[in-house]
């Protein structure tokens, strides 16, 4: 619970409403704006509003002190505060017209200094002292929600119930000025977009080369092996043209030689007019059967 407590801020704080906002009676009471600057849910109820210098004394006794103080009631259903959520509490006020109402008082024309204590009363969570009367409507506010820094805030400024970086007149580079005065953030976030886009980059055009890489390869074996054929072919079609019978059987090369020897040697004789001669002459030999006239 009390590490929890360090994230509930005393975030704002008006000492003179006179037109600002107004209770369930409307009635423009003083306020002051609490602010949980967690990310996770935390109840107040039962810690303690003080705007008595008084209590910092601290030989008080705790009940001495928590005399001094208003307490947030533990039936108010608005004390369970959500992360980065505000609560409105009003000062100066009756605690019977709700449980948003403080007894706690304040003088608008004096240094106002306001306390928020734990449920023991003893542990002081967070205070902030008002260090000029305020004018009118105006308040005096943390810059952003849990800063270090004050500003007092003119009417047209004020946030009550919202975070209090918003402002009226605040355009988005008088943000950024606001919220990264160094500018350490945003050229964090320049560089990491520019080294974003650039391994974006390379990974496209590794992925885009080794693509392009693969085709060409692709293109290059199929035109290697398209010229193949081509001289595969035209090698059959010579082999067809000098040996039409022998190629179209699939003779193999040495029945060709053999073929070719045959051939060679028959045109030779016949060059060579190497033959048989014969006489032109037929020899008939007579025999004698049962049909042979006597």
């Amino acid at each position: 619970m009390a590490q929890g407590a360090k994230n509930i801020k005393i975030n704002e704080v008006m000492t003179n409403n006179t037109a600002n906002i107004v209770d369930e009676y409307d009635t423009h009471l003083a306020w002051i704006e609490l602010a949980n600057v967690s990310f996770t849910t935390f109840n107040v109820r039962g810690m303690y509003i003080a705007t008595d210098t008084a209590v910092l004394d601290k030989s008080l006794t705790v009940p001495e002190r928590v005399a001094k103080m208003s307490v947030i009631p533990n039936n108010f259903t608005r004390s369970n505060i959500g992360g980065r959520q505000h609560l409105i509490l009003f000062l100066n006020s009756n605690p019977a017209k709700g449980a948003a109402h403080l007894a706690s008082t304040i003088d608008a024309s004096k240094t106002v200094w306001i306390g928020l204590y734990e449920g023991n009363g003893v542990d002081l969570v967070d205070s902030v002292t008002v260090p000029v009367p305020l004018g009118e409507n105006t308040s005096y506010a943390r810059q952003s929600d849990g800063a270090d820094e004050w500003e007092v805030k003119t009417p047209d400024a004020v946030t009550p119930g919202i975070e209090n970086y918003i402002h009226l007149t605040e355009n988005k580079i008088s943000q950024i000025k606001h919220d990264d005065p160094h500018g350490i953030g945003i050229t964090v976030l320049s560089m990491g977009i520019v080294f974003s886009c650039l391994a974006l980059l390379w990974i496209f055009f590794t992925i885009f080369g080794r693509i392009m890489g693969r085709k060409q390869r692709e293109k290059h074996d199929t035109a290697k092996k398209a010229h193949k054929d081509r001289m595969m072919a035209a090698q059959d079609d010579e082999d067809e043209r000098a040996f039409p019978g022998e190629v179209a059987q699939g003779a193999s090369t040495d029945d060709t030689d053999v073929c070719v020897a045959v051939i060679s040697m028959a045109i030779k004789e016949y060059l060579d007019d190497i033959h048989d001669h014969e006489s032109d002459i037929i020899t008939i030999i007579p025999k004698a059967t049962k049909w042979t006239r006597v």
